[in-house]
Order: structure tokens, then sequence, then C-alpha cells
């Protein structure tokens, strides 16, 4: 078994999709639309990566009630500060760089249009 993809429901198909093009380079691998029952699956891909964001766009939907629980996706890069700077510049809404109890600053997040939020890590 290996993981597949990791869905999220969208508002604005269009913003959703400019910002992850933008932020993180990702790439549309492909889509699905389903107008007799009002929706459209696009699926994005990192270069080089086969598992997939599935972004859930339903024609009707206002939005979505996130709630107070903290899940969230995470995306690794080689050059943690580059992209942070980068996001940054961009106006992207991103925390400053953080770290956990004892070691040097390894991750930040960076929130989407819906409101998700991104964690950004350092490699391993």
């Amino acid at each position: 078994m290996k993981m597949a993809h990791t869905c999220v429901r969208v508002k604005d198909l269009d913003a959703s999709l400019d910002f992850y093009k933008k932020a993180f380079a990702f790439e549309e691998s492909r889509r699905r639309d389903f107008p007799e029952n009002k929706f459209t699956l696009v699926y994005l891909t990192l270069p080089g990566d086969d598992y997939e964001l599935e972004l859930t766009y339903n024609y009707d939907s206002e939005g979505y009630d996130l709630g107070n629980g903290y899940g969230h996706i995470a995306i690794s890069t080689d050059d943690l500060e580059g992209l942070h700077k980068s996001h940054e510049e961009a106006k992207f809404n991103i925390t400053p760089l953080k770290n956990l109890p004892g070691v040097p600053p390894s991750y930040y997040f960076i929130v989407d249009p819906d409101g998700y939020k991104i964690e950004v890590i350092r490699n391993k």
C-alpha cells in the first residue's frame, strides 16, 4: 500500500489553483468534471512526485467551516529560508520561521485561500 492523495474542499477553484501553482509549483495532473452533479475534482502533483493533492470544488458551496481541529498537510523543501523569503515577498499569509524546543528553525506555515494551513518543513 501507499498513500494516494489528500483532499481539500475549495470554494474558489481558480484562486486555489493559482495559489498552489504559485506558492509551490504544483502542476495539474488530471481533472474530472461532473457538471450534472455540480462538482469538479482537480488533482495536483509536485514535479517528480506522484502523490496528489485533490481540490474538490462543489459548485454551490459558499465555503466550509474548518472547525477548531488542527489538521494540515506538509510540504518539504531543501531551501526552507529561500522559500519562506519568496512567500513573504509574494505577500502570502505566512508565519515566521519556527522551531521545536532545542533545535534551530525548521518549519513555518502558509495559509491557502480557504484558510487551510500548510506546514512547510526542511527536508530531512
